[in-house]
């Protein structure tokens, strides 16, 4: 499909529209959507919904390609109503879709569009990368006329990033005669012709290619480039001041642009029109127009245009003699300049700033303003720039009549080279004055009568009326578009409040049921609940949901009645073009149905009576679509509109309660796998991944509650021996392991680990804990132990230990002993809360500890007897234990009162 067509082709093709069927008919409907997307953007988006149906005819791959250029349309609406976000995402959306079926065409429209759209953004680099992607796409597929305009799009935008680069790289490639070529390229290559001619001040050649460009880009169908050419044509009047023509130009741009809405083409028109005007004098007309400009393009407020009306509102701010406003203008307008990336702001923002500095009397930072703009105008080889800078600096030496002649004349002897300019007024004026000042009266009686002459002509009464007759037509329209507005939103609210009288009962009553419905959270209560409403509130012989199944492939009847009967599990491919819910699918559309005669039924669904009217709904959440509600009666056109408002009513809250209902079995679901998980993972955490065994934290979780249990047992008078009420911490240690690692290496060590906890398993019960403490370190907590007992349970674990060799992973046998100490919890039995739990284990420890130093296969018990103080028991009985091991004896058995050795 080409880029732009001519008018004539699209009369032939609406000619042979009405006459069109089938897929040629298609063919019409989709070339005139495209055709028509800036001609007429709403008959556009109609055409191609229109066309939508029809496109079933075709296979899937050439239906999706399709599906994508009408995406494109409705893209290239959303980017003309300055709806930038929803554009791109449409935009890249097809993009996408053309690159996954291999159409370079498609694709390299998707790039042109995301180009402009980065323009309007202020994105430079984001354009030049589109754009590069649209050239090489539309070269691979061939497309001269698309080559055309993409490369002059590159070269234009180029030329406001640096004017001479541009010229340098794209003059030669777009130098020959356009004689044949398509006029959609003369309007491409015509604009960059003439945006390079402007930026250079050849304003009589810019005029010449900008309207070859505006004819060209008018009758191909690019409206708003026709717009902007309008505008750009009359702004080169304006700078050559022929204000008459200039005004004939906006006036033409804004024709073409109020009826589109479009806020890029009507803000630029306004605030082009503003300017003229200020150049006309008429101030506060170009202050109201300029305002409405900067409303207009606020959604578009990265662009160029933006930033332009940003300059236009400083200038006509230092005209009005608002110093400071003008200030802040030109200092956003740097701030914008450099980050569109755009040379010929910059030399503006700077002179501006000089402008307005002088002003509010600071004089050296005005002059150091100037004097760069000067310096950056003469670098871009800008004559406009460079004289209106100099014409600044002539103001800042004011009283200097030497000073301000020689700006002047150098302004002057630059105006001479712009082809068709005609130097303002004022400015003559200014050089007459100063020649006044040093006593030539001559030379300023000369400049006085070329003066008068420039104001005669840059100020005729024609273009003064013209422009006062435009500014009462936009007031005019203006109130007019108010009134319009008012009177729509007064009709619309009589509308409403007529509706909502008829409907306020179905709806209150709707408003209940929907909070029924969706307060379910079962599929098939839900399903209960729509039958029971719609047989209350419609004639339906038949009621049925269809779900998609997950693949989406096809759909299954999840609830079907007739005639208070279940109806089968039904199942259609969704592709199937005979049944209408599988269409309500496809076209995400309601469908109503009416058959006249009862013979005459359709795609019956087998084992369902011949319903006369019948209407299906989509199920949809978003953007998904859930399946397909249907309701039918045996009588002739039994659903009106009220009816299909309550039946599109439930299938809101059907669509809801059946999400509601599938996203609780999935939350259902999860919370059972997260409850395994966490239970797996707990486990794993309570668990030494070596041995199996338990580990601390395991032990500090559940150790409190034998505790307590001993204690209650302590407090109970009624309650057993209080051997049988005792705990015993173990701390059980392997002699010498270090050099099984050293020596065998980890896994033996390992190996070693794994055996010993088999022979801790064989001394001790089932309900004891058994943990590994750390390393080759084990605890053992022997519940409900007699106290007396205590050194026969150790005595068994060093024999366990020591009685048989290690057997190694390599089959090499050693011999190993361990060390052991352990004392019991109460610590004191006669005061059983004297000392904690985490001290008695700490007082085992010193017990392995002993052992250790009494050189080792031992075990040390730690124990009180009735002698004992509770004073400071836990810290004197530390202090006496450290004393133990520093004196060298061995294998004590200690208390408070007494310390004996014991030989195991």
């Amino acid at each position: 499909m080409d880029l732009f067509a001519l008018d004539d082709e699209l009369a032939q093709w609406e000619a042979d529209l009405p006459h069109a069927e089938g897929e040629h008919r298609l063919a019409l409907l989709s070339r005139l959507a495209w055709h028509l997307r800036q001609r007429d953007t709403a008959r556009a988006a109609q055409l191609a919904e229109e066309a939508r149906p029809l496109a079933f005819l075709l296979p899937v791959a050439e239906r999706r390609v399709l599906v994508a250029r009408w995406d494109l349309v409705r893209a290239e609406a959303h980017w003309l109503a300055g709806e930038l976000d929803a554009a791109a995402i449409l935009a890249e959306q097809a993009m996408l879709e053309f690159a996954r079926h291999h159409d370079r065409l498609g694709a390299a429209d998707s790039h042109g569009l995301l180009a402009w759209i980065a323009v309007d953004r202020g994105d430079s680099a984001g354009c030049d990368n589109e754009l590069a992607l649209a050239i090489a796409d539309a070269r691979a597929a061939g497309d001269a006329m698309r080559v055309d305009i993409y490369e002059s799009l590159a070269a234009l935008f180029s030329v406001f990033r640096n004017a001479a680069a541009a010229n340098e790289r794209w003059s030669k490639r777009f130098s020959s005669a356009l004689a044949g070529k398509h006029p959609a390229v003369v309007g491409s290559i015509s604009d960059y012709l003439g945006t390079a001619a402007f930026q250079a001040a050849e304003f009589g050649r810019a005029i010449s290619h900008l309207m070859a460009g505006f004819e060209s880009a008018r009758i191909s169908g690019q409206l708003r480039r026709a717009i902007i050419l309008a505008t750009n044509i009359g702004n080169a009047f304006t700078r050559l001041n022929a204000h008459d023509a200039a005004l004939e130009w906006m006036q033409r741009g804004l024709e073409l642009a109020r009826p589109t809405g479009w806020p890029m083409c009507i803000g630029l028109c306004q605030m082009q029109t503003a300017e003229t005007l200020r150049h006309l004098g008429q101030r506060q007309a170009a202050k109201g127009l300029l305002r409405d400009a900067l409303q207009m393009l606020a959604p578009l407020s990265g662009s160029r245009a933006f930033v332009m009306a940003l300059e236009y509102q400083g200038d006509l701010a230092l005209d009005l003699g608002d110093h400071a406003a003008a200030l802040a203008s030109f200092r956003e307008l740097e701030l914008r300049g450099h980050a569109l990336a755009q040379n010929d702001f910059h030399s503006c923002a700077r002179r501006g700033q000089a402008h307005a500095l002088a002003g509010l009397g600071q004089m050296e930072q005005a002059q150091a303003a100037a004097q760069s703009a000067l310096a950056l105008a003469r670098e871009l080889n800008d004559p406009f720039s460079q004289m209106a800078a100099l014409r600044v600096l002539a103001d800042i030496h004011a009283g200097d009549s030497l000073a301000v002649l020689e700006y002047l004349r150098e302004a002057l002897a630059i105006t001479a080279n712009i082809d068709g300019y005609i130097v303002p007024g004022e400015l003559l004026d200014t050089v007459a004055r100063e020649y006044a000042a040093l006593g030539n009266f001559e030379r300023a009686y000369e400049f006085s009568v070329q003066a008068n002459a420039a104001r005669d002509r840059t100020h005729s009464q024609e273009a003064t009326n013209r422009a006062v007759a435009m500014q009462v037509q936009h007031q005019t329209e203006r109130a007019q578009t108010e009134g319009e507005h008012h009177r729509q939103l007064a009709a619309a609210e009589a509308r409403r409040a007529e509706v909502l009288a008829q409907t306020s009962a179905t709806l209150s009553h709707l408003s209940a049921i929907g909070q029924e419905i969706t307060a379910q959270l079962d599929a098939s209560a839900v399903f209960r609940a729509l039958d029971r409403h719609v047989h209350s509130l419609l004639d339906s012989t038949h009621f049925s949901v269809f779900l998609l199944e997950p693949g989406g492939d096809s759909l299954v009847c999840a609830f079907g009645v007739e005639v208070g009967l279940p109806l089968p599990a039904t199942r259609i491919a969704l592709s199937d073009p005979h049944f209408n819910t599988a269409r309500c699918v496809r076209e995400r559309s309601e469908i109503l149905i009416e058959i006249e005669d009862k013979s005459d039924t359709p795609n019956l669904i087998p084992g369902t009576l011949p319903t006369l009217t019948l209407l299906f709904a989509p199920l949809t959440i978003g953007e998904r679509v859930l399946g397909v509600m249907t309701v039918q009666s045996m009588l002739p056109r039994a659903y009106g509109e009220r009816e299909r408002l309550i039946f599109r009513t439930l299938c809101a809250y059907g669509a809801i309660a059946l999400d509601n209902a599938a996203a609780q079995a999935q939350l259902l679901e999860k919370n059972l796998e997260l409850e395994r998980a966490y239970k797996a993972l707990e486990d794993v955490s309570l668990t030494d991944q070596l041995t199996g065994l338990r580990n601390r934290r395991f032990f500090l979780q559940h150790v409190e509650s034998d505790v307590a249990l001993s204690l209650r047992a302590y407090d109970d008078p009624a309650a057993p021996a209080a051997n049988d009420r005792d705990l015993v911490f173990y701390m059980v240690d392997l002699d010498h392991f270090k050099e099984v690692n050293d020596r065998h290496g980890h896994a033996a060590g390992d190996s070693v680990l794994v055996q010993m906890k088999d022979r801790l398993r064989e001394v001790f019960r089932e309900s004891d804990y058994l943990v590994r403490w750390g390393g080759e370190e084990f605890l053992v907590l022997a519940r409900a132990t007699d106290r007396s007992e205590a050194h026969v349970v150790a005595e068994r674990i060093r024999q366990a230990v020591s009685a048989r060799d290690f057997v190694l992973p390599d089959g090499t046998r050693l011999e190993r002993t361990c060390s052991i100490g352990f004392a019991c919890y109460p610590f004191l039995p006669a005061q059983p809360r004297l000392m904690s739990w985490s001290q008695v284990v700490e007082l085992a420890d010193v017990g392995l500890y002993i052992s250790k130093h009494s050189g080792r296969d031992a075990w040390t018990a730690v124990y009180a007897t009735e002698a004992a103080q509770p004073a400071e028991l836990f810290a004197r009985l530390v202090h006496q234990l450290s004393a133990c091991v520093d004196s060298g004896e061995a294998r004590i058995v200690t208390s408070l009162g007494e310390r004996s050795i014991i030989c195991p």
